[in-house]
C-alpha cells in the first residue's frame, strides 16, 4: 500500500542531497513473501554520499522507512546501485 510512498521520498530526499540529480532512479524488486528490495540507483560518485560516513546515511534512511514498515508489516530492503556516468 505505501511502497510508491516509499519510493517517492527516497528519490525526493536523495535528489536534494547527491549532486547528480538526474541519475537517481529507485527501481522495486519483490523479495520474499510481503518484502521490497528497493534498488537505489546513483551516479558513481554520489553512491558515498547515500550511504554516508560509517553507513550512517542509509542506516537513517532505513529507520525512517522501518515506520512505515510497523504501519504496514512489510519489510524493504535498501540497495545502493552506483552506475558510472
Amino acid at each position: 500500500m505505501h511502497e510508491h510512498l516509499v519510493e517517492r521520498f527516497l528519490e525526493v530526499y536523495l535528489k536534494k542531497i547527491v549532486k547528480y540529480p538526474e541519475h537517481i532512479a529507485i527501481k522495486r524488486q519483490t523479495g520474499k513473501s510481503s518484502d521490497y528490495i528497493l534498488c537505489i540507483h546513483a551516479a558513481e560518485k554520489d553512491a558515498g554520499k547515500i550511504i554516508g560516513k560509517d553507513g550512517k546515511m542509509i542506516s537513517s534512511l532505513k529507520n525512517v522507512i522501518s515506520a512505515i514498515k510497523a504501519k504496514d508489516n512489510v519489510s524493504y530492503e535498501l540497495i545502493v546501485v552506483p552506475k558510472q556516468i
